[in-house]
C-alpha cells in the first residue's frame, strides 16, 4: 500500500529518508522479537537446568570482561530479568517498533536496535560498579523508545478522559518517565543483578541516530557544523577582492586594536583559509 504524500517527520532539517511512506512486511521486527523469545525460553531453561550459569557466563559483568568472555556482549543483550521484564519490552519493541521500521527502513532500524545494545552495555560498564551484573536487553528497547519519541514526539500514546479533565500520555512523556526511572535506580540499585542500567546508554545511541539521520531539533553540535559549512561555502563564492575587503581587513583591524590573542577560534579559522583564497 502506497500513500501519495511524502514522509516528513523531522522538526529540523529535512530527513535524509524522506521519501514516500511505503507499507512493508516488518522482517527485521518480528525477527528481533522472535529471537528475544526464544532467548528467554533458553534463559528460563538453563536458570533451572544449571542456577547460577546465565548470571556468571551470559550476563555481562566486569568479571567477564577482564577475563575475555567477550560472547557477553551478545548474550546479554537477549537476558531479561524476569517475565514483566521481558513482556514489557516486548510490548514496547512490538508497538513502537512497526512505526520505526517502517520510517527508517529494515537496515536502519536494525542498526538502531544494535547500537543502543552496545551503547547500553558500554554504558553500564562505565556507570556501575564492578561487581553489578547486567541483564542487558533494555538497551536495545530504550533505542527504540528515545527514537520514537524524536521522530513523533506529539503521537498520543494513551489518553484517559472523564466528565472533569483527561489526561494525555504522548511518546515523548513516556521517554521522559523511563528516563527519570532509569536515573533515579541507578542511584538506589548499584549491586547485585540489574536491567535498568542499559537504558541511559540505549537512549544516548538511539538519540545520535535518529539525530544523524536528520529527525528532531538540530543538535549543538549539528548546528555548529551546518554554521561552518555555511561560512565555508559562503567564502567560496567569494572574489578574491570581496574575501579582503569583507573578511579579511575586519580581522586585521581588530588585530592592530587588540592583538592577535582577541581573534575567536572561528576568526582565527578564517585567517588561516587567507592563502588558499589569496595566494
Amino acid at each position: 500500500m502506497r500513500y501519495p504524500v511524502p514522509v516528513r517527520l523531522s522538526r529540523g532539517k529535512q530527513s535524509v529518508l524522506g521519501r514516500p511512506w511505503t507499507e512493508n512486511r516488518r522482517v527485521v521486527l518480528l525477527a528481533l522479537i522472535g529471537i528475544n523469545v526464544v532467548a528467554f525460553v533458553v534463559q528460563l531453561v538453563l536458570e533451572v537446568a544449571q542456577p547460577g550459569f546465565v548470571r556468571d557466563y551470559l550476563a555481562l559483568s566486569n568479571h567477564g570482561v577482564l577475563d575475555a568472555y567477550s560472547w557477553q556482549f551478545v548474550t546479554a543483550a537477549l537476558l531479561y530479568g524476569g517475565p514483566w521484564h521481558f513482556f514489557g519490552s516486548i510490548v514496547v519493541v512490538y508497538v513502537l517498533g512497526r512505526d520505526i521500521e517502517s520510517i527508517l527502513g529494515r537496515r536502519h532500524f536494525l542498526y538502531l536496535f544494535l547500537s543502543g545494545a552496545i551503547a547500553g552495555e558500554l554504558g553500564h560498564l562505565f556507570l556501575m560498579p564492578s561487581e553489578t551484573i547486567l541483564y542487558g536487553a533494555s538497551g536495545g528497547v530504550a533505542a527504540i523508545l528515545i527514537a520514537y519519541a524524536t521522530i513523533l514526539p506529539e503521537l498520543e500514546l494513551f489518553a484517559w478522559r472523564c466528565r472533569f479533565f483527561a489526561i494525555r500520555f504522548n511518546a515523548k512523556h513516556f521517554a521522559y518517565t523511563v528516563s527519570f526511572v532509569s536515573l533515579v535506580m541507578l542511584l538506589i540499585d548499584r549491586h547485585g543483578a540489574v536491567i535498568h542500567s542499559a537504558i541511559p546508554g540505549g537512549f544516548v545511541a538511539g538519540w545520535l541516530y535518529v539525530h544523524l539521520l536528520g529527525f528532531g531539533h538540530p543538535s549543538w553540535l549539528q548546528r555548529k557544523l551546518w554554521k561552518r559549512r555555511e561560512v565555508a561555502s559562503r567564502i567560496d563564492r567569494m572574489t578574491r577582492a570581496e574575501f579582503l575587503e569583507n573578511e579579511i581587513d575586519p580581522l586585521l583591524e581588530k588585530i592592530s586594536r587588540s592583538g592577535i590573542g582577541s581573534l575567536t577560534r572561528n576568526e582565527r579559522r578564517i585567517l588561516a583559509r587567507a592563502r588558499e583564497k589569496v595566494g
